[in-house]
């Protein structure tokens, strides 16, 4: 008896510990199915993209840079972060201009730029000293002050949007290619010329092609340049390729051998820009960056019938 009893005692408990085993194992499938559906439920297809769009906003100019993100927020649905870089001293009072406005319900972050960076790096003695102010130069330093994005938007302050940012941010970047450029050729045409005097849209405007560095490079003075004002940027691409220092390189260099043109560059952001990109870089659609529609270099801003005679009737993307 004793030993039946101990038998009976074995096949009780294989028994349970077989039933546990069973529900063990449907609990188990049903939290993995919770969990692949929570998954699905938050997978990249149905969330909501987001937008960096990064923009300076100097001492000075504060109402453009507020003027800029009130355009590209009223012409969107796209979910936008602004990313807005000032100097320490304009920090508070960028805050208090979008928080004390219809701005307050933007999605945006306040970025310092340390202009320490720049260092030996400028020229003092540039002809158009008011492009020297060191936010000119934030769009060098893009991937050190953003980092969790991808790709990422860059405006000047000087531009008003109408058109939905998502199309621009949708711009396609060719393999290899660390930033997207609107080029200079697309201004008005030729015979529209005599109306911008003193513009310019070649390397020859930027470089001093009477140096023996700039040469050395083999580009063609002819070359289109392209604007860096507006920048559709891959960030992996540009720290793979050290974009960043690359343009320090070529800082220093004009610092030490005046290699930019006066007539236009003087030092400033376009110039080192121009070099290290060259034949490096994609393309956006001409109507989103339309230039010379308002005061350049002291010349009288045109009136809208000389606007319509540049610009299409259905141009809706003018910047």
């Amino acid at each position: 008896m004793a030993l039946l009893r101990k038998i009976n005692q074995v096949l009780l408990f294989l028994l349970v510990l077989t039933l546990c085993g069973i529900l063990y194992k449907k609990v188990h499938k049903t939290a993995v199915l919770k969990h692949e559906a929570d998954d699905e439920s938050e997978s990249p297809e149905d969330m909501e993209e987001e937008i960096p769009v990064v923009i300076c906003a100097a001492a000075g100019r504060m109402g453009a840079t507020m003027a800029a993100i009130n355009s590209i927020h009223s012409n969107t649905d796209a979910n936008i972060v602004f990313y807005v870089v000032g100097l320490r001293n304009t920090l508070s009072r960028i805050r208090k201009w979008i928080e004390h406005s219809k701005l307050k319900e933007i999605n945006f972050k306040i970025v310092e730029f340390n202009p320490v960076v720049l260092k030996g790096k400028i020229r003092p003695d540039s002809p158009r000293p008011e492009l020297l102010q060191p936010l000119n130069f934030v769009r060098f330093y893009l991937p050190l002050l953003i980092h969790q994005h991808e790709k990422v938007i860059y405006l000047d302050d000087d531009v008003i949007v109408q058109g939905d940012i998502q199309e621009l941010y949708d711009t396609t970047l060719a393999l290899g290619h660390a930033a997207a450029f609107s080029d200079d050729c697309d201004l008005p045409s030729a015979q529209d010329n005599n109306r911008l005097v003193g513009l310019q849209n070649t390397y020859m405007g930027y470089l001093d092609y009477r140096k023996k560095t700039i040469k050395d490079l083999g580009i063609s003075p002819s070359t289109c340049s392209f604007n860096p004002g507006v920048i559709v940027a891959n960030m992996t691409e540009w720290k793979h390729q050290r974009i960043t220092k690359q343009l320090e390189k070529w800082m220093q260099k004009n610092v030490e051998e005046n290699l930019y043109s006066s007539s236009l560059g003087g030092g400033v952001a376009t110039s080192p820009m121009l070099i290290v990109f060259h034949g490096k870089y994609s393309t956006i659609n001409p109507l989103w960056h339309i230039r010379h529609l308002g005061d350049q270099g002291g010349q009288k801003a045109m009136d809208p019938l000389e606007l319509q005679s540049l610009v299409a009737d259905n141009c809706l993307k003018w910047f």
